[in-house]
């Protein structure tokens, strides 16, 4: 049974999912940019018994925005990360995590190694890099996009079908894992829906660290860690340089299956084997 929670975080309430087996292995699930804690639902469904918790990252889901104050930056989801865990009153815990949530559990077991019991990324490892050239424009990118942000308006759906149908052929989703990902992603508003994501979460990235920086996070895991990827590779991500960040991790396993991104959702079976095979190893 999947039931919700919510806890206090390092002064923000977030939200999740909870199931699978208490005092089994404890296992928090970080997921991707713009999805939600029931990104997870399928995977942790069969794999019973690790203890999941599945949370919304800040901004994301259920869970608080962060201030109008602060940023979403690559330390803050790091000191995030810390927090839920010790809201959790977990000292350590596999982290899993898909897409984003990959990078970021990935900088958390380089920075925190103490914590982390071992590491599963799923389609990502380490963050997006960006050449060293490229940073006054990513700033002005991002400083102009943030001065028009408050003039947006959100959009008002009348009903579900919609975000669904854009999940759906946004990510190559099917209808189930879209609509999972819809129901927890929206709110009531008047007129139908919305969604509940924070809009500055859409804003161009300000700064990415060099293909360098990530390749020196990826050499300090060394935590027991398993790499998912889907193959074709994703643009974003592609060979060889996926492999090439694999190959760096001191105690890594790299497996490919033929799907799409999320291919946690869409082939919940094939993942959870691989996954079910690595925690049965540590």
């Amino acid at each position: 049974m999947t039931t919700p929670f919510a806890l206090n975080a390092g002064g923000l309430r977030v939200a999740g999912l909870r199931t699978g087996t208490a005092g089994g292995m404890p296992v928090l699930a970080l997921h991707g940019w713009l999805d939600n804690a029931a990104s997870f639902v399928p995977l942790a469904a069969r794999l019973p018994d690790l203890d999941w918790a599945m949370v919304d990252l800040p901004g994301h889901g259920q869970s608080d925005h962060l201030p109008a104050d602060a940023a979403y930056t690559t330390p803050q989801a790091i000191v995030q990360v810390l927090a839920i865990m010790d809201a959790l009153g977990w000292e350590r815990c596999v982290l899993l995590g898909h897409s984003m949530g990959a990078a970021i559990a990935s900088l958390v077991a380089a920075v925190a190694p103490q914590r982390v019991r071992a590491l599963v990324a799923i389609e990502a490892l380490g963050g997006l890099a960006a050449p060293a050239e490229e940073t006054v424009v990513r700033l002005r990118a991002h400083v102009a996009a943030l001065a028009t942000l408050g003039d947006k308006q959100l959009r008002v759906f009348a009903d579900l079908a919609a975000p669904v149908r854009a999940r759906m052929l946004a990510n190559q989703l099917d209808e189930d894992s879209a609509r999972l990902l819809v129901e927890r992603g929206v709110r009531p508003v008047e007129g139908g829906w919305s969604w509940r994501s924070d809009p500055r979460l859409m804003l161009p990235t300000a700064v990415r660290m060099t293909e360098d920086q990530v390749r020196d996070v990826l050499a300090a895991i060394q935590c027991p860690a398993q790499v998912i990827y889907a193959t074709p590779a994703q643009a974003y991500f592609p060979e060889p340089e996926r492999s090439q960040r694999a190959a760096l991790l001191a105690h890594g396993r790299l497996h490919t299956l033929p799907g799409h991104h999320h291919l946690h959702m869409d082939q919940p079976d094939a993942v959870a084997a691989v996954v079910g095979d690595f925690i049965l190893s540590l």
